[in-house]
C-alpha cells in the first residue's frame, strides 16, 4: 500500500527511507514529531513533502526570538460595525503546521502550541476553537550549541511523539541532490498519493492492529526499565507507553501487517524514548548506549 508513496518521498527526500517512514509513522498515529539537526538537511522540505503526499493545508511558521503567543494562535480584533471583538485565527489553524526553529523562541511562545498539540484546540479570550482533523505539528530544532536557542521544557518535548535526525546524505546521494533539479522545484510537481479521508480512515485502523498480551508485558517491562535504572533521573511516563504502542502499531501497517510484533517496537524506540529520557550524568551516555541497554531487555 505504501510502496509508491516511499517511492514518491525518496525522490525529493534521498536516502532517507528509514526517517521518512518514521514521520509517515508519526502521522498515522496521530502524533507529532520533532525534527532535530543542523539547518539545511531538509527537514523543511520533509515537512512540505508529507503534506503534498496527503493533501493536506500547510502553514509555516518561522520561530523567532521576538515572537509572540498571539503570532501562532491568532489575535482578537475589534470590529466597530459590529461593536464586538472579532477572532482572527493564525498559522496554527492548519492541518500540518511546521513550526520551523522551534527553539530559537522563548518558552512562553513555545508553550502557545501545547493545548493545540494536546486537545487539538485553542483557547483564547475565554473561547475555544476546534483546530483541522487531521491536525499534524512537525516542529524543527537547531543543536543547543547554536547561538540564539532556548531548550524545550520537559513537558513541550512530551508532546512529540517521535524526534528523528536526518544527518548528513551519503557521498552519492549528495551528488545526487548536488546535480540534479532543485528539490524545491521537484515538490511543486508532486501530487498526493493519499487524499486526506483517506489518512483519517487509515489513522481509524491503526487503532485496530492487534497487540498481544504478550507484546504488552514487553512495553511494560520497557517502562519499569526505564523508572528503576540507575542511569536515569526520570523514567518514562504512561503516556510514553501509549505513544509507544501507538508507532508500534502504525509501524506494523505501515509494513501491512494485522498484529504488532516486538520488532515494530524495537525499530521505533529510539524516537519515541530518546527525547523523553535524563540521563543522570547530564546527557553524557549517547544514544546508541542508551538503546543498547534496552535491546538487552528480553523479548516475547
Amino acid at each position: 500500500m505504501f510502496s509508491p508513496l516511499l517511492r514518491t518521498a525518496n525522490t525529493i527526500i534521498s536516502g532517507k527511507e528509514e526517517q521518512t517512514k518514521l514521520a509517515i509513522a508519526c502521522l498515522l498515529a496521530k502524533g507529532h514529531l520533532l525534527i532535530e539537526d543542523l539547518p539545511g538537511m531538509g527537514k523543511t522540505t520533509l515537512a512540505h513533502l508529507l503534506a503534498k503526499l496527503f493533501g493536506l493545508n500547510y502553514s509555516r511558521i518561522q520561530f523567532t526570538s521576538d515572537m509572540l503567543p498571539a503570532d501562532i494562535i491568532g489575535v482578537s480584533v475589534f470590529n466597530r460595525n459590529a461593536t464586538e471583538f472579532q477572532f482572527h485565527p493564525g498559522p496554527v489553524f492548519s492541518q500540518l503546521v511546521l513550526a520551523d526553529e522551534i527553539n530559537r523562541a522563548t518558552a512562553k511562545t513555545q508553550s502557545a502550541l501545547l493545548e493545540a498539540m494536546e486537545e487539538q484546540q485553542i483557547t483564547t479570550d475565554g473561547k475555544t476553537y476546534p483546530l483541522a482533523d487531521p491536525f499534524f505539528v512537525i516542529a524543527t530544532q537547531n543543536p543547543q550549541n547554536q547561538t540564539g536557542t532556548f531548550p524545550l521544557p520537559e513537558s513541550q518535548l512530551d508532546r512529540f511523539l517521535m524526534r528523528i535526525a536526518l544527518g548528513y546524505p551519503d557521498r552519492q546521494t549528495e551528488r545526487g541532490i548536488l546535480s540534479g533539479a532543485d528539490r524545491r522545484d521537484l515538490l511543486q510537481e508532486i501530487e498526493p498519493v493519499f487524499s486526506t479521508q483517506e489518512l483519517i480512515r487509515m489513522q481509524q485502523q491503526i487503532r485496530h492492529v492487534h497487540i498481544s498480551s504478550a507484546l504488552l508485558d514487553y512495553v511494560q517491562d520497557i517502562l519499569q526499565f526505564s523508572r528503576y535504572n540507575q542511569h536515569f533521573l526520570n523514567g518514562l511516563s504512561p503516556r510514553a507507553g501509549l505513544a509507544l504502542l501507538r508507532a508500534a502499531q502504525a509501524w506494523a501497517f505501515i509494513h501491512n501487517r494485522e498484529m504488532v510484533i516486538p520488532d515494530d517496537v524495537k525499530a521505533i524506540l529510539p524516537a519515541v524514548i530518546l527525547h523523553r529520557l535524563v540521563t543522570r550524568d547530564n546527557h553524557n551516555a549517547n544514544d546508541q548506549q542508551i538503546i543498547q541497554l534496552f535491546n538487552e531487555l528480553a523479548i516475547p
